[in-house]
């Protein structure tokens, strides 16, 4: 792999000597690819297991008051409200043992990894399609959409064709970090349990139950996620400069746009949990987004979508830098790729 091997790629010239000169592609980049590959992968799912415990909190906060444990729907008792991060994870770690504070952990890392490559790929994907093809009453080859619109609308595809391909995961994750109680007084028992008994009493509509809510977060989240760092990376490279952008700048600029992203879609993220605790209940408390958006702020008010927000902010500081590298790694082996596809290489 190391030190610029070349393969035949289908044209040859003659020398003045009579050598043949054979045009060949540098396949260096398949091995940097695999490390920086394997050292996303590695450092994701540490990054994701040190901020689990703050995750969880952020979760019980959001959803507390659609929680059935907690309210006591079904004959369950009534459980106290959390006050805030410090005193949930200090009930927690009281009541039901330190290693709670992981509880959905596993299911959490198990949806990272897919997610991370279905997002990158189709985001790349989407944003070819909108910048290279031409629109019909177009009499030239420009793009149907360009720049930071091109970006936003590919982040906001990726992200709701992504989400769809792994929201069991995902309303796994959630309801699993949301149960509260004792190994004994829990209602599931892990995503196996979880999956079968949500399947066995509404079937694959209880599975997708939130989904509506939960794509729209995500082209809020994902639009502006991905289309603005892509678009900051655009602005601190631009054509003609360097395209090495320096890893402090990157993870700055990865600090700012999930802040952003964060903070203007949160609200959308509060609903979309709380529709998701509705499923398997015979009794909802939600009948729609809409009905959810309308009783969480006449109930609870306006602070109450925000619930969660700073224990998101602080586990949201280990994210981007791994983010940011991911991404140059992604993105050299794409481009790499593409380079390859361009000149007749096997795709």
């Amino acid at each position: 792999m190391g030190g610029g091997v070349e393969m035949e790629v289908g044209c040859s010239s003659s020398g003045s000597n009579g050598e043949k000169v054979v045009s060949g592609r540098n396949w260096e980049w398949v091995g940097n690819f695999k490390r920086d590959l394997l050292a996303g992968a590695v450092m994701g799912g540490v990054v994701h297991t040190v901020v689990a415990p703050i995750e969880r909190a952020k979760l019980l906060l959001q959803t507390q008051e659609s929680n059935a444990a907690i309210v006591g729907i079904g004959g369950r008792s009534r459980k106290r409200r959390f006050r805030g991060m410090v005193d949930c994870l200090a009930r927690t770690v009281k009541e039901e043992g330190a290693l709670a504070l992981w509880r959905g952990n596993g299911t959490g890392v198990i949806r990272y990894y897919p997610s991370v490559a279905l997002n990158f790929s189709f985001k790349d994907l989407y944003r070819t399609m909108l910048r290279s093809t031409a629109p019909v009453w177009s009499q030239d080859d420009s793009s149907l959409i360009s720049g930071a619109a091109s970006n936003f609308a590919a982040g906001a595809a990726a992200g709701c064709t992504t989400l769809i391909i792994i929201y069991p995961l995902d309303i796994a994750h959630t309801r699993l970090a949301a149960d509260v109680g004792t190994a004994n007084s829990r209602q599931f028992r892990g995503i196996y349990h979880f999956l079968c008994t949500i399947h066995e009493k509404e079937g694959i509509r209880g599975i997708y139950r939130g989904l509506p809510a939960s794509l729209q977060g995500m082209i809020v989240h994902r639009g502006l996620y991905f289309g603005g760092f892509d678009t900051a990376k655009e602005l601190l490279a631009p054509p003609g400069s360097p395209p090495e952008v320096p890893l402090w700048q990157r993870w700055a600029a990865a600090q700012v746009v999930t802040s952003a992203a964060g903070m203007i879609s949160y609200p959308l993220d509060t609903v979309r949990r709380r529709m998701m605790m509705q499923s398997g209940m015979d009794d909802r408390m939600y009948h729609s987004t809409a009905d959810c958006w309308r009783k969480i702020y006449r109930a609870e008010g306006v602070a109450s979508f925000y619930r969660g927000r700073c224990p998101t902010s602080s586990g949201a500081l280990g994210r981007p830098p791994s983010s940011s590298c991911t991404t140059k790694s992604r993105s050299s082996w794409s481009g790499a790729a593409s380079d390859r596809i361009s000149h007749g290489g096997a795709t």
